[in-house]
């Protein structure tokens, strides 16, 4: 039979001894890996589940039992794990589109060259209105349209009003319009829900 107390009760008696954390481990890991896997596939999944789980043991002290169930927190360590990975991935598509547009001046266009230039002008023209964004209106637009978290994961995860994210998504919608108007790319849109308007309450 299982243990039946909560993950709050477990996490607040693992202070002192970290062996419970297992418990909260064991109960909570394949829905993280799911949750991850869904996002990044598999093999990327295996290795941040296990960095959700170290930062989780890590910071199990400072668990706030807002919920009974530990499950709210460790998507909220989930997605920000995800947001991290998903910067460094994107500094270096960057860096690659440089050196491949360098590397690409002073060559023919041939075999297919011509459409894998395009395409990396394409990735890069996006990176670089992306990188424009401020990085709050950043953030929510790469968990809401590149992610696929709702309004309420998302200011779970980056600790915000749900009306801040609909805001914020709703400015940077209309920002990155114009910029990727402005350097040729106007196919790219970011969606929003209806009724995404509501006052900024953090900027």
């Amino acid at each position: 039979m299982g243990d039946a107390r909560s993950d709050a009760e477990i996490l607040a008696r693992a202070s002192r001894h970290p062996e419970l954390f297992g418990i909260v481990f064991d109960r909570h890991f394949a829905t993280i890996h799911r949750y991850l896997e869904r996002r990044i596939g598999r093999d990327e999944a295996d290795e941040l589940a296990g960095d959700v789980f170290r930062i989780a043991f890590e910071q199990r002290a400072r668990f706030r039992p807002l919920h009974e169930s530990a499950l709210p927190w460790l998507y909220g360590l989930a997605t920000n794990v995800l947001l991290k990975r998903w910067r460094t991935q994107t500094r270096h598509l960057r860096a690659l589109a440089r050196l491949e547009a360098e590397r690409s001046d002073g060559y023919l266009e041939s075999d297919g060259a011509d459409d894998r230039v395009a395409a990396r002008a394409e990735r890069a023209r996006l990176l670089a209105a992306l990188a424009a964004l401020p990085k709050g209106d950043r953030d929510v637009v790469i968990l809401v349209a590149w992610e696929e978290l709702s309004y309420q994961e998302v200011a779970a995860a980056l600790e915000i009003p749900t009306g801040t994210v609909r805001s914020r998504l709703s400015r940077a919608r209309g920002t990155l319009r114009e910029l990727l108007a402005e350097i040729g790319n106007e196919s790219v849109t970011v969606q929003c829900e209806p009724g995404e308007g509501g006052s900024d309450e953090q900027g």
